[in-house]
């Protein structure tokens, strides 16, 4: 269902007042006659003002141009009176670890097409390591290693393609695990678009289409802040929101890995880019400049793991920092006149956003500098302010929270640029001035959290004491009157403090005992126990690699922890997927009971059938959508209540131990 005419006014409406209240900032606000220090810092808030308006007008605007287009990308079925392409299927390693790559591999050949014949399995690796030759052999896939590789991803791409022959193409990263869909959510994109092709001249031939990107783990903020029921991955707002506004314009973007290709569109554009951190984001833009359409679907066709450790989250996004604003000059978006100007406008947004993080910390800084020494950056009255600012502000706020759909709520990506903040301005200026970081390594996600990432909490601590001491000092003695006069502030510095409270509690981290992760999957089966000659009907809850939760058809029939069994699964080709497990734990609710086992498969068949059963579609763990009734103030007291608890169990333990 479209906007609402109601909603496209209100879209409207606030822009036009946003747009008022810069026009007002800039012409009446400036402290021209101050302190040099204090007007170039109030210049670099009243730009970070105007700068944070513009890419939330691209937001609101592609939302309003969202009708238009909404009905250009359905997905059709396969025509099978054509005939189909065949495709190259890249699986993209490193270094990584065999068994991670082996679950990518082992998807990839339960992955539907209507003639598996014309599907290549390809496993492209760098290292050209012997056990990954194997694992290749194994599954009957074909490898194709190289030595010497100075060229990162995209020479390990490359150096594949320039052996493979096929129309379309695939990329997957080695801990990107595809699902049986994802060709029919592709393929049939390009053989409608060559349909369409064939009979109108002027069709734009589509060069990518990108699924999203998607996690079978907790990130970092819904794992540290105990929200893994609450807040979707912080990379969803993008994949399954922007990035699909961006596809309804035919300008999605490449984010690295599950898209298919138009071999021909990269070929036309010289193949994968090789001067960037940044392939991917480069790539797509070249295609997009060279004529081709990209679209973004909206349903996940894969599932990969998500860094949970600080030290890799952020290593992995000052890569991609440097590597978008490397990748914006190479491709000169503000001044490339082949660019078209929609294009141009969500490159542009796209290089802004790596800029929002100097940005936060200007903001956090403007409240404190003026509580604490005085230094005015904005002049300005009260009350013209609170006519002139704040409906505009709050309009703005109501907005994007509409525009930015049920996945993330504007207040939660404050919390998340305040996080990144601190570790991401600094890359990106340096960049931005041409000087280059050292190598940089892939980013590693099985890395777990140490004691040394506590480190990581220090400017967050050092911004949280001085806001505190700012908020105190600030209204310390002020009564009536000057309580209203200094809300302003006093709102903006309460606001940064809250961000910092979540930032603090993020980089504490967390434990992670679970091995491995759980998957909500509806499965029949049936188990045996030895010494009963009739098998159990069961259904299962969830699995994961090593166990399972089921219950049984009968509710009448119980089950002891300890009982040893082997059992049955059907898989959805009807083929049976034999395991052996025990059972060690029952829980009792008012139905039925639920039992948890610990199981194994014996056989390669039914292994590779079993990881098939757990990893083909998303957890159904995580939440998709943020938790509209859950507050800001609910997670940070549930925050603190839970590591209040677990303090307390430490203390406990410790006290009876000594």
């Amino acid at each position: 269902m479209g906007l609402s005419r109601k909603r496209k006014v209100m879209y409207i409406f606030a822009i036009v007042l946003s747009v008022l209240y810069l026009l007002w900032r800039v012409l009446f606000t400036i402290p021209w006659h101050t302190h040099i220090g204090v007007l170039i810092f109030a210049l670099a808030l009243v730009i970070s003002e105007i700068v944070s308006n513009l890419t939330a007008y691209v937001l609101i605007i592609l939302r309003l141009m969202e009708d238009r287009h909404r009905q250009t990308i359905t997905i059709p079925e396969y025509d099978l009176s054509q005939p189909l392409p065949d495709v190259d299927i890249l699986i993209v390693t490193h270094n990584e670890d065999v068994a991670l790559l082996k679950k990518t591999v082992n998807a990839a050949t339960f992955i539907d097409y209507p003639d598996k014949a014309r599907v290549h399995i390809v496993l492209c690796d760098d290292g050209n390591r012997p056990e990954v030759a194997r694992l290749a052999r194994q599954y009957h896939v074909d490898y194709i290693g190289m030595t010497g590789n100075k060229k990162a991803k995209s020479g390990n791409i490359n150096h594949a393609l320039a052996q493979l022959h096929a129309p379309l193409f695939a990329i997957f990263d080695a801990d990107m695990i595809p699902f049986s869909g994802f060709l029919a959510d592709t393929v049939p994109l390009f053989v409608d678009n060559l349909r369409q092709q064939s009979v109108d001249s002027n069709t734009q031939p589509l060069g990518f289409v990108q699924t999203p990107q998607s996690f079978y783990n907790a990130d970092i903020f819904q794992f540290n802040l105990f929200s893994e029921k609450i807040v979707a991955n912080e990379q969803d707002f993008f994949s399954r929101d922007v990035n699909v506004l961006n596809g309804y314009n035919k300008i999605a973007l490449f984010t690295g890995s599950n898209a298919m290709f138009l071999r021909q569109a990269v070929k036309e554009v010289g193949w994968f880019p090789t001067d960037t951190l940044t392939e991917d984001f480069e790539l797509g833009a070249k295609i997009n400049i060279a004529g081709y359409a990209s679209l973004a679907t909206a349903n996940p066709q894969s599932s990969g793991i998500t860094p949970v450790d600080i030290k890799g989250v952020v290593k992995q996004r000052t890569r991609w920092a440097r590597g978008v604003i490397q990748s914006c000059r190479n491709i000169h978006i503000f001044t490339n006149p082949r660019i078209p100007f929609l294009n141009r406008i969500v490159l542009i947004n796209t290089y802004l956003y790596w800029w929002s993080f100097l940005r936060r910390l200007i903001y956090i800084a403007a409240p404190i500098l003026y509580a604490l020494f005085k230094f005015q950056v904005v002049y300005a009255n009260f009350w013209i302010l609170m006519i002139v600012w704040a409906p505009g502000y709050f309009l703005l706020h109501v907005v994007l929270g509409d525009a930015s759909s049920k996945i993330r709520n504007e207040r939660w990506g404050e919390v998340q640029e305040t996080f990144f903040a601190p570790y991401l301005f600094l890359p990106v200026l340096l960049q931005t001035l041409r000087i280059k970081a050292k190598k940089f390594k892939v980013t590693n996600k099985n890395s777990k959290a140490t004691k040394r990432d506590l480190l990581y909490i220090l400017p967050y601590l050092l911004m949280w004491l001085t806001t505190l001491v700012a908020i105190i000092k600030f209204n310390y003695g002020k009564w009536g009157s000057e309580i209203i006069v200094g809300s302003v502030i006093t709102f903006w510095l309460l606001m940064h403090f809250i961000n910092l409270s979540f930032c603090l509690f993020i980089s504490l981290g967390r434990t992670i005992y679970r091995q491995n992760e759980r998957f909500v999957r509806k499965f029949n089966g049936e188990i045996s126990i030895d010494g009963q000659a009739q098998s159990i009907p069961i259904r299962t809850n969830d699995i994961s690699e090593t166990g399972l939760s089921f219950v049984t058809v009968d509710p009448r029939i119980e089950l002891a922890v300890q009982t040893h069994f082997t059992g049955v699964l059907w898989h959805r080709d009807q083929t049976k997927v034999q395991f052996s497990g025990t059972i060690v734990r029952q829980t009792k609710d008012r139905e039925q009971t639920n039992l948890g086992a610990v199981v194994t498969t014996t056989s390669f068949k039914d292994r590779n059938y079993f990881l098939h059963l757990v990893y083909d579609g998303e957890s159904g763990m995580l939440p998709k959508e943020q938790d509209s009734w859950i507050t800001p103030f609910d997670e940070l007291n549930m925050n603190f209540t839970l590591r209040l608890k677990q303090l307390q169990r430490k203390l406990s333990i410790f006290t009876t131990r000594n």
